[in-house]
């Protein structure tokens, strides 16, 4: 019997961004979860982050499973060169899937989105629906003002240490990746 590989599943945004270090991030990324054997899931579409994370770990010989509703699945949005593209009805089940074929959640950039993305998996976690490791590339500050509300959060009393500590943030995007391969290789991987 062959066991899969390990899958990261990756919440970025479909915008580059305005800072050149977001797209530097979601390349290196990409090409160090394609060289650690690590299968990428992520939202599908060919632009912005999300087409630079893919990309590069196609160009390293990776494999990319690429989620997308079918709203969304049109020739100038989706990749067309992934492993696998599942288009689903919905960006609830685009979601619902997402995290269902997740070993490890990554956070890079994004926009409204992403943050949706990072809420309901951490949210997952801090109710104990998942065990799943959830890891944030502070590019460039870009989550410190998230990272502002929660210290806020937590001294208001609406948020706990041991629920803020359920994710693990790094500003450098390959050290943040091999933190998150370790904990997957050391930890048992549980689903939802």
């Amino acid at each position: 019997m062959t066991q899969r590989p390990l899958r990261i599943t990756v919440f970025c945004g479909s915008s580059p961004g305005q800072d050149p270090a977001f797209g530097r991030a979601a390349r290196t990324t990409g090409a160090l979860l394609a060289a650690a054997g690590v299968e990428i899931v992520y939202g599908g579409a060919r632009i912005g982050l999300m087409g630079a994370l893919a990309e590069a770990a196609l160009a390293a010989g990776g494999q990319v499973t690429g989620v997308i509703p079918r709203s969304l699945n049109q020739p100038d949005v989706v990749h067309p060169a992934l492993t696998r593209l599942e288009v689903v009805a919905t960006m609830t089940t685009r979601k619902a899937v997402m995290r269902d074929l997740a070993d490890a959640f990554l956070i890079l950039p994004g926009g409204l989105g992403t943050l949706e993305e990072l809420a309901e998996m951490w949210s997952g976690a801090q109710l104990a629906l998942h065990h799943t490791p959830i890891a944030v590339a502070n590019i460039n500050g870009f989550f410190d003002p998230l990272l502002h509300f929660l210290t806020s959060a937590q001294r208001a009393g609406f948020l706990s240490a041991t629920d803020r500590d359920l994710i693990t943030v790094d500003t450098d995007p390959a050290r943040l990746t091999t933190t998150v391969l370790h904990q997957l290789t050391t930890a048992e991987l549980t689903s939802w």
